[in-house]
């Protein structure tokens, strides 16, 4: 389909309808339709990277699961496909649904921008709201253009900056005990 018809208010069910793509991601937050191409190099390098240290300690762990461009279905007008995310076994247990998507927040989000105003506004605004009020409750948005990691921790119900992390600076997070990530790693070719 190249063409979407326009509509007030898109549904999950709506998804059913659409083509399977390779090349487009359909998700729909708050009734709106999103739709974006495959990224370039710089996503997929530093999405690979990213993946990469996150699969590496949970597998030294053992805690929780990476699962890559998962499905999640918060409720009928809010369906999203984020680049990976980690949750634990527990959680997994309860948000995992018989469809093989999750129905219910994974722990930790990651996002790597895409360029463009619409993909940024969506991955910082949009999403960054959503997984808030559904209870994510960590949002990394990793940045390849200018090579910084944003760190969304929820705090007072709702996820809150509480840094941005540069290619000098380290990532860790009290969700994954000993994970530890030099933010240049993530851009080898800076």
């Amino acid at each position: 389909m190249s063409r979407v018809e326009a509509r007030e208010r898109w549904t999950v069910s709506d998804l059913d309808g659409f083509p399977d793509d390779e090349w487009q991601r359909y998700e729909i937050i708050d009734g709106e339709l999103f739709v974006s191409r495959a990224p370039g190099d710089d996503h997929a390098e530093a999405l690979g990277q990213c993946i990469g240290e996150v699969v590496y300690w949970n597998n030294q762990t053992g805690l929780g699961r990476v699962l890559v461009g998962p499905g999640i279905i918060f409720g009928e007008y809010d369906a999203v496909i984020p680049d990976f995310v980690w949750l634990s076994h527990e959680r997994s247990a309860v948000v995992l649904g018989e469809d093989k998507h999750l129905h219910g927040p994974p722990e930790l989000v990651v996002e790597v921008l895409s360029p463009g105003a619409t993909n940024e506004r969506r991955d910082r605004q949009v999403k960054l709201k959503q997984y808030s009020i559904y209870g994510v409750s960590e949002y990394w948005i990793v940045d390849p253009r200018v090579r910084t990691v944003a760190v969304y921790r929820r705090q007072r119900a709702r996820l809150r900056l509480v840094a941005t992390l540069g290619s000098d600076d380290t990532l860790v997070s009290p969700l994954l005990p000993g994970f530890s990530l030099a933010v240049a790693r993530l851009f080898p070719r800076g």
